[in-house]
């Protein structure tokens, strides 16, 4: 997968689902938080209602207990006190009625129709006998009742909710009660302006998260074509690199066919000439001639072989990686005089040439390197293999140099950069620890089927 896809499915994705998830507990947590609200709200405002209902029918009552208290029921006394409450009224739909037991209406000032009738069986839409219901809190004394009745003003079905007295000398029930229409509207206002703060609430996260996840994609972005840059510079790099080394492998192959191998026959063909030349002449010193001419050949046999070991040492393939080793720590302590010691395991790695060709070349380049820069008057190679892997130990005692040179190398070459990409590709690991006196390189190859030798 892509790097930009990755930071989509990594960080974009989960940033949108996290903001996502957090909308969704927000907008439930402020659904409950409105259902709240409305429940206490509905009881406030309908503590409020109840206290102003039993203001009013105290209100009633005073007005007429001058003539209940009197102890007089005769007819002229309850006329007026009939009188009296249908001409109290308070506001567009406040008025008080009054029942007598058996459910006859004897009150009704905004509908005087009903004044006279017995409404005992009335019920509302819901199939509530509204009147009997009024009649049984008055009894029981509890005086509350929620109902439905037509609101005079508008004519339709209301609901309502009631408060009623029961005056037992005279068999009355006294009442009133307060439409809630504008309670609901009290309600749906709260209501809407709660969705509309959910809904300001989620779109807030929304563009929150649509910016935050911008933000992640073109930091993303940025960072995707930064490491495309970085790579594309390191590929050059690297191709770069490679084309030097190559271009110095063959300026040395051609300097040691001109130098050395090229001057080499142009002296056998020389000798082998002259001693045509003698012998056409029937002089006596042909063989002479003849065997400086085969020992020039055999130095250019010499020079040839000694080309083609550089290029890939024959053991190698024949012998395997150990005895390749071991000829490379030869020649290099003939070459250079250095104290050389080897613990060289036989590991067998003809299963893995590659790996095997690897691990060569990072020996040959670390001792290029100890013969070169380090100064060193004593070297010690180990190669092991155990737990699936071989491991090549290099260490001198020389002047050191500063690691940083891996991934920076100031001279051409494989380098150690190189050699880091090299194990790399086969899943290794190089690690190189350098100071004053010591240098080891250790690079870790992993063999499953090389053959276990001892670890040192």
């Amino acid at each position: 997968m892509r790097l930009k896809y990755k930071v989509i499915v990594l960080a974009v994705l989960p940033l949108i689902a996290a903001v996502a998830a957090i909308a969704i507990m927000v907008a439930v947590q402020a659904r409950d938080l409105e259902r709240q609200q409305e429940v206490v709200l509905n009881e406030a405002m309908m503590a409020a209602k109840r206290a102003e209902l039993q203001h009013y029918v105290q209100l009633a009552q005073t007005s007429i207990d001058h003539l209940y208290s009197s102890g007089r029921d005769d007819e002229a006394t309850k006329n007026e006190a009939k009188r009296i409450l249908s001409e109290m009224n308070y506001g567009d739909d406040g008025y008080f009625f009054a029942y007598e037991i058996s459910g006859l209406n004897i009150v009704h000032p905004r509908q005087s129709e009903l004044v006279g009738r017995n409404l005992w069986e009335k019920q509302d839409s819901e199939g509530l006998p509204v009147i009997q219901r009024l009649i049984a809190v008055a009894t029981s004394g509890d005086g509350f009742l929620p109902y439905k009745w037509n609101k005079p003003s508008t004519g339709k079905e209301t609901a309502k909710l009631g408060y009623v007295v029961k005056l037992d000398r005279w068999g009355w029930v006294l009442g009133t009660g307060i439409y809630l229409d504008d309670v609901e509207t009290i309600r749906s206002k709260l209501r809407d302006q709660m969705a509309s703060r959910i809904a300001a609430t989620v779109l807030g996260f929304t563009v929150v998260g649509i910016v935050a996840a911008l933000i992640v994609f073109a930091g993303g972005m940025a960072l995707n074509i930064s490491e495309h840059q970085l790579a594309d510079r390191r590929l050059k790099g690297l191709a770069q690199r490679i084309v030097t080394s190559h271009e110095e492998e063959r300026t040395r192959v051609a300097r040691d066919l001109h130098d050395g191998l090229s001057q080499l026959l142009v002296s056998v063909k020389y000798h082998l000439e002259l001693a045509k030349e003698r012998a056409l002449a029937g002089r006596d010193d042909v063989a002479e001639h003849i065997g400086k001419g085969l020992d020039g050949l055999g130095v250019a046999i010499g020079e040839i072989r000694s080309i083609s070991h550089n290029l890939r040492p024959s053991l190698l393939d024949n012998l395997g990686l150990p005895a390749a080793l071991q000829q490379l720590l030869d020649e290099f302590r003939v070459r250079t005089g250095i104290v050389v010691d080897a613990d060289i395991a036989r590991v067998d790695l003809s299963a893995d040439v590659a790996g095997a060709t690897t691990l060569y070349r990072i020996a040959q380049e670390a001792l290029t390197n100890i013969e070169r820069h380090a100064d060193a008057h004593h070297v010690r190679l180990t190669l092991a293999s155990g737990r699936g892997t071989v491991h090549l130990v290099i260490a001198d005692d020389g002047r050191g140099f500063d690691t940083a040179r891996i991934d920076y190398p100031r001279s051409g070459g494989i380098g150690l950069r190189n050699m880091r990409e090299r194990i790399e590709h086969h899943g290794g690991q190089l690690a190189v620890n350098s100071m004053p006196g010591h240098t080891a390189l250790r690079a870790v190859l992993p063999c499953p089927n090389a053959k276990k030798g001892s670890l040192s």
